[in-house]
C-alpha cells in the first residue's frame, strides 16, 4: 500500500515537473512520418494483443517539433488502451488535412464519456474514475491540451457513454517559433 502511494506521488510529480516545461524548452524542427512515428508509440505502450491499432496509411510527413507531437499521440492513445472497459479493443488513427493545420482523430470503442466531462476531463488533476482503480494522476489529458494549445492548435472530444471517444486536435503544418 505504502509502496503504491510512494509510487503514485512520483507520478503525480513528475507529470506537475512535465506540465510546467510545456512551452518552455526549444524544440528542434524535424521532418516526421506519422505512420513511422505511430508504429514506434504503439510499439513502446505494448498494448494487449487483443487491442487492434489501425493507423490510416494515408498519414501525412510534415516538418515539426516531432517531441511535443509525439506525447500528445503516446498520451491518447495510452489512455485508449488503459481506460478501455474491455479486454479487446480497437484504436483508429486518421488525419484530415486542414489547409494551415492537420486534424487528427484518435477513435477508440472503450466506455465513452458523458457529455458533463467533455470539458472537465482537460482539467488538471480530473480523473473519471477512483485513483485506486486505474493509475492515473489526472495529469495527462491538461498535458495533452497544454502541448496541442502551445503549438497553436486546438483539442476536443466527441464521446457518448458505452460508445467510444473521438479525440480530435489540430496542429499547424508550419510550427511556431519557441519563445
Amino acid at each position: 500500500l505504502l509502496r503504491g502511494r510512494v509510487h503514485r506521488m512520483e507520478a503525480l510529480i513528475n507529470g506537475l515537473l512535465e506540465y510546467s516545461r510545456i512551452g518552455r524548452r526549444e524544440t528542434p524542427i524535424e521532418t516526421v512520418m506519422l505512420p513511422t512515428l505511430l508504429a514506434e508509440i504503439v510499439d513502446s505502450l505494448a498494448p494487449p494483443p487483443t487491442f487492434t491499432i489501425e493507423i490510416a496509411p494515408d498519414l501525412p510527413t510534415f516538418n515539426t517539433k516531432v517531441s511535443p507531437l509525439r506525447q500528445v499521440f503516446a498520451n491518447l492513445i495510452g489512455n485508449a488502451i488503459k481506460h478501455h472497459h474491455k479486454a479487446a479493443g480497437h484504436i483508429n488513427i486518421t488525419a484530415k488535412d486542414m489547409g494551415e493545420c492537420y486534424e487528427f482523430a484518435i477513435a477508440d470503442d472503450g466506455p465513452g464519456i458523458h457529455a458533463d466531462y467533455h470539458q472537465k476531463i482537460f482539467t488538471i488533476f480530473q480523473t473519471l474514475q477512483a485513483r485506486d482503480t486505474k493509475e492515473s494522476t489526472g495529469i495527462g489529458l491538461s498535458i495533452v491540451k497544454k502541448i496541442v494549445e502551445t503549438e497553436g492548435g486546438t483539442i476536443r472530444v466527441e464521446s457518448q457513454e458505452g460508445q467510444g471517444s473521438t479525440f480530435y486536435f489540430t496542429w499547424l503544418k508550419n510550427p511556431l517559433a519557441d519563445d
